[in-house]
């Protein structure tokens, strides 16, 4: 699986840059992970997993391997970003280009650290962003709209249906609200895909306390995922990495040999054919069949010699559903 991406955003000085240095100190080196650019606004982040550390002991492993997410440093967003203020264009097109976004709120009050609207008001700064993003992908399907122009006029389908699919995206964009507040199904976000809107992008708030006010209840749209953090004191910085996980409706799976253990991501609900192409993307071609065990079983055999002894380790086919902590055995 490619490089899976969350950018980091947030007003100017509500410690976004803080919470990236801090995270990216707990970078890995970039030599195991081919797609990893040399920007120094990127950092490639290990997901904290106690399995993987346990497998290599196990298997006396000469290389161990976590998992990864990659974090990227936007720039700060200014209110009128969506029509070029401050960094405004740079600053959208580096969003489109993550997976996720992870949306930086402070909650805290610091007379040396100046807040741009002169007060902390964590629902207002929640509102600025979001309306910037909403006011750019308003942009974007109106831009759309007109392109659709002469297909609509030959009665064409395709563009009748995606047509519909924009007029029910305004609608919520006229009323402020993101896009995910517009109940698309699975194909109708298929249809627009490829104008890749920010507000369709899955959100995690990340609400910088300090130690002051732990405590403060903050208020966020519905439905959505948050998580407390302190970049000083590297506080809940595991939360934001596994909470980014599950954001991106990501799993791991493992390998473990001599050689190394290995962590790799995949999508939850992955067949084992399309896991393997997280190894190499012959796998899913190639497959032929898979012998899994569950690590904690593995573990307890003792040596996987044991474990097949007691009729633990399993043979699945094509079909088979990838879980969470599965030690698999690919054979092409």
């Amino acid at each position: 699986m490619s490089s899976l991406s969350i950018g980091i955003v947030g007003l100017p000085n509500v410690g976004k840059s803080t919470l990236f240095n801090a995270l990216t100190k707990k970078s890995v080196p970039a030599e195991n992970y081919p797609f990893c650019t040399i920007d120094p606004s990127v950092g490639i982040v290990p997901v904290p997993d106690e399995r993987v550390q346990k497998l290599s002991d196990f298997s006396k492993s000469k290389k161990t391997i976590p998992a990864v997410i990659e974090f990227v440093d936007i720039a700060g967003l200014v209110a009128g970003a969506s029509k070029g203020e401050g960094l405004g264009n740079k600053f959208l097109t580096n969003i489109r280009e993550v997976d996720a976004i992870a949306h930086v709120v402070r909650t805290f009050e610091d007379n040396s650290v100046i807040h741009v609207a002169n007060k902390v008001d964590p629902m207002q700064d929640i509102g600025v962003i979001n309306l910037e993003l909403v006011l750019a992908d308003f942009e974007t399907i109106t831009k759309r709209m007109g392109t659709l122009g002469k297909d609509l006029k030959k009665g064409d389908k395709e563009a009748i249906l995606e047509e519909a699919i924009l007029k029910k995206l305004a609608k919520v964009f006229e009323e402020g609200k993101m896009a995910t507040e517009a109940n698309l199904n699975d194909d109708e976000r298929f249809k627009i895909k490829s104008l890749n809107l920010l507000t369709l992008k899955p959100m995690l708030y990340v609400l910088n306390v300090s130690e002051a006010n732990e405590n403060m209840e903050v208020e966020l749209p519905k439905g959505s995922l948050s998580v407390k953090v302190d970049p000083v004191f590297e506080k809940g910085f595991d939360e934001l990495i596994k909470q980014s996980y599950t954001l991106l409706g990501l799993e791991t799976f493992l390998t473990t040999g001599e050689d190394e253990t290995r962590a790799w991501t995949i999508k939850i609900g992955s067949t084992a054919p399309v896991a393997g192409m997280a190894i190499h993307t012959d796998f899913k071609d190639k497959f032929i069949r898979a012998e899994v065990i569950g690590w904690e079983k593995l573990l307890e055999a003792g040596s996987r010699a044991k474990a097949k002894e007691k009729g633990w380790v399993r043979t699945e086919g094509k079909e088979y559903i990838v879980k969470d902590g599965d030690v698999i055995e690919f054979l092409i």
